[in-house]
């Protein structure tokens, strides 16, 4: 076995145990690694027509949002960057983050380049590398509780507020 064949089994993540860690679905999973790649198209592509200016401020926002891309698609899409020998491992690394995590790098990373140089192509260019660490926000959350936990808590609610009524009108002369 070569050498980079044992850094690929290394690096390659198992999706039976980050599944069960993180509680997210397969359609879930692949919906937040499409936003990814979406997302690091268009920074990309708006990272690059915001560098043809002579603004300096731009043309930082510019590259910010480049960088952006090539982040995005190394976590997300490392079959994107074949080319670098390190992806692979990034991704697994990626992988390995909680999903509160990774929201708060790509949110953080997208809101960056819009205080830097606020204009509608730093806005429009972040705003789906935004929503998908909104999305990874979202099941960092977890699942929604089901209907009967609901009406169990709000019975449960209920008589304790009844008690507290009856209790002040109890404690008060008529």
């Amino acid at each position: 076995m070569s050498s980079q064949d044992e850094q690929f089994q290394a690096a390659a993540p198992e999706p039976a145990a980050s599944s069960a860690e993180d509680g997210m679905t397969w359609w879930y999973r692949w919906l937040c690694r499409i936003a990814g790649v979406l997302g690091g198209l268009s920074c990309a592509f708006a990272g690059l027509w915001n560098c043809v200016t002579i603004n300096p401020l731009n043309i930082a926002a510019g590259v910010w949002m480049m960088l952006n891309a090539f982040v995005l698609f190394l976590c997300e899409a490392p079959f994107c960057c074949q080319f670098i020998e390190f992806a692979n491992a990034v991704s697994a690394k990626a992988d390995k983050l909680r999903p509160w995590q990774k929201a708060a790098f790509y949110c953080g990373m997208a809101v960056f380049p819009v205080v830097l140089s606020l204009t509608l192509t730093t806005l429009f260019g972040n705003a789906i590398a935004f929503a998908t660490g909104v999305l990874y926000g979202l099941s960092a959350l977890g699942k929604k509780g089901d209907a009967i936990s609901y009406a169990r808590i709000h019975q449960q609610q209920k008589q304790m507020d009844e008690e507290k009524l009856t209790g002040t009108l109890e404690g008060q002369p008529l």
